[in-house]
């Protein structure tokens, strides 16, 4: 067994996918008209974010918003130029389509994300509001104004969420 930070990082891990697989979950069931078990997977997704943000502060994870910002700059980046490109190369030479293209439009996101946090950086001492616009298909975010399709997957406006 390794130290008690990596079992730490495991739960976290752990957590974090369990919680996302239940919101899906959720949302299978409620598409499915079955609100009560929606709920059960919408509350225990919940309480699975609950540990694994309690692991990420164990792990002394969460620093000043300077540094986790710096931070998720250089994550997003990392992501969308190594991570994400092979995962293309990987998909096309296996000839998966599909896969080609959720990796493609998942790096162009990525990249963005990077921006948006450099963005935030820059801006950070005068604490500029914006309202942030959400693709629900592609995961693109918007900065300040909603666009006329996203740049990323062409999803119609109404596929927007806004984030004030």
């Amino acid at each position: 067994m390794g130290s008690v930070n990596d079992a730490l990082r495991e739960a976290y891990v752990g957590e974090a996918k369990a919680a996302l697989r239940l919101k899906l979950y959720a949302e299978q069931a409620a598409e499915e008209g079955l609100p009560q078990i929606a709920k059960l997977f919408r509350v225990i997704a919940r309480s699975e974010e609950i540990h694994g943000a309690r692991a990420l502060k164990a792990l002394r994870e969460v620093k000043s918003t300077e540094e986790n910002l710096a931070e998720s700059f250089e994550s997003e980046a990392q992501v969308a130029e190594v991570a994400y490109g092979d995962f293309v190369r990987l998909a096309e030479a296996e000839g998966n389509r599909a896969a080609a293209l959720h990796f493609s439009q998942s790096r162009d996101v990525e990249e963005t994300h990077a921006k948006l946090y450099k963005e935030a950086m820059n801006h950070l001492l005068e604490e500029r509001e914006t309202t942030y616009y959400l693709c629900r298909v592609c995961g693109y975010v918007a900065d300040g104004a909603l666009p006329e399709a996203c740049p990323v997957c062409g999803a119609k406006p109404d596929r927007f969420e806004p984030f004030s």
